[in-house]
């Protein structure tokens, strides 16, 4: 039986470890599988973006997802030349995508916007960020990038450094490594600290330490991952200009670290991971991108194929 089929995806807090490790059990077989058997998953389907946040990499990577397995993608991806702008209400876009699509995908401003419109939504949908609450398709593809490329998560010691209170792809990221047994470093500035209102649950399954010193743990890690200082969620840029630029790894940091240790990134980066690292060992931040691909291409052939596949 496929529990995946016609179900949203909001929140990995809803994922048991079971249902992760059968996505990334499927996202191995979407990149085993012969591509023409593959695009046979999704023909005749379609799915719907609705993006009232810019993105690149997440729709791109939805877009890319579809058509691997042999779907059409389309929707809006610039609010200011849709309806929205006439005024019409996230309801009455999402009831008008849901009849066009067979699922849907949706990136919003507001929290609580993608709970929200899967009661509207006729068809499944799939939360790429809603707020600052979570982007759970991002944690997916994270912790199956860990597993791909240290074969394992159980027994890993994780850094987690940026800005943690903003960062929505974090509280995905920590929902998500509920399931497993590892250690978790929170590293940022005493302003970006995570949000204790969002973690009061996570500390009942997940234990982790708070510290702004970097050096503290690096040598120590086998996964650091780095977030980008969120300039267009702070309400004031004066606090903005204070914490940016907090932590920049280079190499001097990296040849600190382990040789068979990784760094990780949801992307985009501006000025928090040196260009000069994107060839040393470590850095599997574009590898991780593509990653994403595979893992929303087999969520959708999950979602959408009531047998599986």
């Amino acid at each position: 039986m496929n529990e995946f089929f016609n179900k949203d995806i909001i929140s990995i807090r809803d994922l048991t470890k079971e249902n992760l490790e059968s996505i990334y059990d499927s996202t191995n077989k979407i990149i085993e599988m012969d591509p023409t058997h593959r695009r046979e998953l999704a023909r005749g389907k379609s799915l719907g973006y609705l993006f009232f946040e810019p993105s690149t990499r997440t729709r791109l990577s939805f877009q890319s997802a579809m058509a691997l397995i042999g779907g059409t993608s389309f929707g809006i991806a610039d609010v200011s030349s849709s309806s929205i702008q006439k005024g019409e209400s996230l309801a009455d876009t999402v009831k008008i995508m849901s009849g066009y699509t067979d699922a849907l995908v949706l990136r919003h401003t507001l929290d609580g916007s993608s709970r929200f419109a899967a009661e509207i939504s006729e068809k499944p949908l799939i939360n790429a960020g809603s707020g600052t609450e979570e982007h759970p398709t991002q944690a997916i593809q994270d912790l199956f990038t860990i597993k791909k490329e240290l074969k394992k998560i159980d027994g890993l010691k994780i850094g987690i450094v940026g800005d943690l209170k903003y960062g929505r792809t974090i509280y995905s990221l920590l929902y998500g490594l509920r399931n497993y047994d590892v250690d978790v470093h929170l590293i940022s500035p005493e302003a970006l600290k995570i949000r204790t209102d969002s973690t009061y649950d996570i500390k009942k399954e997940l234990s982790y330490t708070e510290s702004e010193n970097l050096d503290e743990y690096i040598e120590d890690l086998d996964v650091l991952y780095v977030t980008r200082v969120q300039k267009e969620r702070f309400p004031d840029e004066e606090e903005y200009m204070k914490v940016k630029g907090s932590y920049v790894i280079g190499n001097d940091i990296v040849k600190k670290m382990k040789d068979d240790s990784i760094i990780l990134h949801p992307l985009p980066r501006i000025d928090e991971i040196s260009s000069d690292v994107d060839s040393m060992q470590q850095a599997r931040y574009f590898e991780q991108a593509e990653y994403g691909k595979f893992t929303r291409a087999a969520l959708l052939a999950l979602i959408l194929n009531k047998d599986g596949f």
